[in-house]
């Protein structure tokens, strides 16, 4: 729907290479009829490009002829020309390079600003989505495992997953990674086409009882939105 845009992981294979970028941008506009003509069209198609950093210059090139970096400017430029309220960002900058993921993500968060957007951030970067989010959700295999205000999420962690995935993100502090303790993860991810009964971090996790082998573990409120899912919550 117009409503709901999505941003792709790989900008490359998201972005049609038959078609130009002003083709690719202007496709939304043309099928929605939100442009009177051609004329409105394409000068809504160089004021999307301008908005990612792009110029007008840029439309009639073909995908190839950019910088993965370019690419996913392309790509934005795409979700936002309906003016959506609410953008799925799909990985969105794993397959950048550090230099240029910094910019893509203080675009997007001005853009968020600006135009009042919803973002829901899929991401591995612990970092990043503690940099973006105002909530956070973990998930385990399918199963959200840990939610809550993004802050109370990392500076509290409950579920035994989530302490290990934080225990594991380096900090830039010699002194402080001599002494820090990382969690393990030990024994083997369990099928996701078939998961066995009860809590699906059981193999894993060293609290693990009969209970968790048997018994689904329901989401309990710790505090100010604050949910995990374990039957051993401190």
């Amino acid at each position: 729907t117009r409503k709901m845009q999505m941003i792709f992981q790989d900008p490359y294979a998201s972005l049609n290479p038959f078609f130009t970028v002003g083709e690719i941008i202007a496709e939304g506009l043309e099928l929605h009829k939100l442009c009177a003509n051609a004329k409105e069209r394409r000068e809504r198609v160089y004021e999307l490009l301008n908005m990612v950093g792009l110029s007008k210059e840029h439309a009639n090139r073909f995908p190839h002829e950019f910088s993965g970096g370019q690419r996913q400017r392309v790509g934005i430029a795409r979700a936002l020309a309906l003016n959506p309220e609410f953008i799925v960002c799909d990985e969105p900058i794993s397959a950048l390079d550090v230099s240029i993921q910094a910019q893509v993500v203080n675009m997007l968060m001005k853009f968020q600003r600006e135009l009042g957007l919803t973002y829901l951030f899929i991401a591995h970067d612990l970092s990043m989505v503690r940099h973006i989010a105002d909530e956070t959700a973990v998930m385990y295999l399918g199963t959200m495992v840990e939610y809550g205000p993004t802050e109370e999420v990392y500076g509290h962690p409950a579920h035994p997953y989530t302490q290990g995935l934080l225990s594991a993100v380096p900090v830039a502090d010699p002194d402080y990674e001599k002494t820090h303790h990382r969690i393990p993860m030990e024994g083997e991810v369990p099928s996701p086409i078939d998961p066995k009964p009860g809590c699906r971090f059981c193999g894993r996790c060293p609290r693990a009882t009969e209970q968790c082998r048997t018994q689904t573990p329901a989401p309990k409120d710790l505090s100010g939105g604050h949910f995990a899912a374990c039957h051993h919550l401190d």
